[in-house]
């Protein structure tokens, strides 16, 4: 179950909660309950998997606590499919553990939507025209958003128009002055990132749209040749690195004769371990747990690229699509020398599903530089 999944689930419950008239609330004159709720990882003495705050923006008009409310909805959220357990800490936040086979089920849909994990109709029947100056950095932004907007089943439709900038009187060098990335132009969002300091062509067009697009658009990016060194200190090359050692270790599995099986195992949501000895023993484990975590986020931040209620792309999406596709790379890299056998053991059903772990890893990897236009090698 994804954030996405989990967020419709908990407004589910609400909606039972109401429609069996044990909480008093009219959803429809709520501003503050939109399409979805908000959940996510457990603060400091939290439980479980997620949690959500919504007992708290329902407690005034129930014209109840927030714990009373939190406590009729304990019961409608528990029962739901995929929860294993609700919770209730601090003034009434319900903190919900998923199944023990979400994790498998999971991996089971990423393996069979492939690259188009995390694609809805979230959008669908919404257009979106966007004025883009004639600058490379504008220009490749606006591919980006455009894509990412198509994967929620909208449009973009670009427009494009002269590039001005400030004339600057020739005095001192100056810190950069801060962009700002969209605005409303006669009713047209207008996308005007700061531009790159020099043509980023020169870097060939996978490490430029990686160059343009990981800084936040009102940040200034960096054309260098970092961008194409093959090492760690290289955000794109362990990006890139990671998907292909998940494709050369499917290719290996392949070669000792077993395949991706997430069925045959317990993929859950692990708690932390409690003792030194339990993290020794469980080091993939919570590798596993946060590999799952990453997963389960992709469709949330797809989804986010135009926010709940808003009426415009947020054009720090693809920016934050890199920062997802590095800590994914980051947690999956250290996780693949668990899924091939050692020595003489033989493959098992642990393998199994740890390959198929990999391979959704992969395969969320490869869609999302897919979404940013640059290419994800088999072999690197």
């Amino acid at each position: 179950m994804t954030p996405v999944e989990l967020s419709r689930t908990v407004l589910h419950a609400v909606r039972r909660a109401v429609d069996a008239g044990d909480l008093a609330v009219d959803l429809h004159g709520l501003p503050d309950l939109p399409r979805r709720v908000s959940v996510a990882p457990p603060g400091p003495g939290g439980h479980g998997d997620y949690a959500t705050n919504v007992a708290l923006q329902l407690a005034r008009p129930a014209g109840q606590p927030p714990l009373r409310v939190a406590e009729v909805l304990r019961p409608h959220l528990a029962h739901a499919p995929g929860i294993r357990d609700v919770q209730i800490t601090g003034p009434g936040f319900l903190n919900i553990r998923l199944d023990r086979g979400t994790g498998s089920g999971l991996v089971q849909r990423v393996l069979a939507e492939g690259l188009r994990y995390g694609y809805s109709d979230l959008l669908a029947g919404r257009v979106f025209a966007l004025r883009v100056p004639y600058d490379v950095r504008a220009e490749v932004l606006a591919d980006s958003l455009s894509r990412i907007v198509a994967s929620q089943g909208g449009r973009v439709e670009v427009q494009h128009e002269e590039f001005r900038t400030a004339p600057t009187a020739p005095t001192a060098p100056t810190a950069p002055t801060s962009a700002r990335p969209l605005s409303v132009s006669d009713g047209t969002l207008v996308l005007r990132p700061l531009p790159a300091p020099e043509d980023p062509a020169p870097l060939g067009p996978d490490a430029a749209r990686w160059a343009l697009l990981h800084p936040a658009p009102h940040d200034r990016p960096r054309i260098s040749a970092d961008h194409l060194v093959q090492r760690e200190s290289n955000p794109l090359f362990r990006v890139r690195y990671a998907h292909a050692r998940t494709r050369a270790v499917h290719r290996n599995a392949a070669d000792l004769g077993f395949e991706a099986r997430p069925a045959d195992a317990d993929l859950g949501f692990a708690p932390p371990p409690t003792t030194d000895v339990d993290a020794d023993l469980d080091t993939s484990g919570a590798a596993q747990t946060t590999l799952l975590r990453l997963l389960a986020d992709h469709p949330r931040l797809l989804s986010s690229v135009v926010p709940a209620d808003a009426t415009r792309p947020d054009p720090g999406t693809p920016s934050r699509l890199t920062r997802h596709l590095i800590t994914l790379a980051d947690a999956v890299i250290p996780f693949l020398p668990t899924v091939l056998p050692r020595g003489a053991e033989k493959p098992s059903a642990a393998h199994r599903a740890r390959l198929a772990l990999a391979d959704a890893a992969g395969a969320v990897l490869a869609g999302g530089l897919s979404l940013l236009g640059i290419d994800a090698p088999d072999h690197l």
